[in-house]
């Protein structure tokens, strides 16, 4: 993979922020994250291979989505735990 690929890296984390718009969630925000910091980092350094990239990618979205969790938390009343069951 050559150095031309970056845009397509990009891209596809420019389409990935588009379906987190249609379907909020996080997932695919992290995702997004990871393969704009792989095309950028195909654009300035350039990555060895494809299976280099995709681990990258891999790592950069886990990265990203702990952190997009942890700073977006878990809101109040998100989690509802139920102490009684309905057919008592």
């Amino acid at each position: 993979m050559g150095w031309d690929a970056w845009w397509l890296w990009v891209a596809f984390g420019v389409v990935l922020l588009i379906v987190e718009v249609l379907a909020p969630g996080f997932v695919a925000l992290g995702l997004a994250v990871g393969a704009i910091v792989v095309g950028l980092l195909l654009l300035t350094v350039g990555i060895g291979s494809l299976p280099w990239a995709l681990l990258i990618w891999a790592v950069v979205s886990a990265i990203a989505w702990f952190a997009i969790r942890k700073m977006a938390g878990e809101r109040k009343g998100q989690v509802k735990i139920w102490d009684t069951d309905i057919n008592d």
